[in-house]
């Protein structure tokens, strides 16, 4: 029962967070890169003000999948890094934290890309 209820608390909290993405698309002027940006920069901010992390602690993976949650993964990151190698960990504690779906995310995109043409939409 347990698994149950964590997979509709993530569903929700995930839910939540498109559900403003959508509203933003559709309301307002903001393009959708723009919304992605202030997204993981929302993360980054909600985690230094300590809000994320009981979301994260509430929701798992409906919290750390979405944008937000690659701003959570930076400023935790960060904070890590800060508190084991002082001042010169704010400069590399984000991308370590970050390596494997930074890793990820161009691996798959040059898989892609060698497996399927791209070409102007006529």
């Amino acid at each position: 029962m347990e698994i149950f209820l964590n997979c509709i608390y993530a569903f929700f909290v995930g839910g939540l967070i498109c559900l403003v993405g959508q509203i933003l698309i559709d309301y307002t002027k903001l393009t959708p890169a723009r919304i992605l940006v202030s997204y993981v920069v929302s993360g980054v901010v909600l985690t230094a003000l300590g809000f994320y992390e009981p979301i994260v602690e509430f929701a798992g993976a409906g919290a750390t999948v979405p944008l937000t949650g690659f701003g959570y993964s930076l400023a935790k990151g960060v904070q890590e890094a800060v508190a084991q190698y002082g001042l010169v960990g704010a400069l590399c504690g984000g991308l370590t934290a970050t390596a494997a779906g930074i890793t990820a995310s161009i691996v798959f995109a040059l898989l892609m890309a060698s497996l399927f043409k791209s070409g102007d939409k006529t």
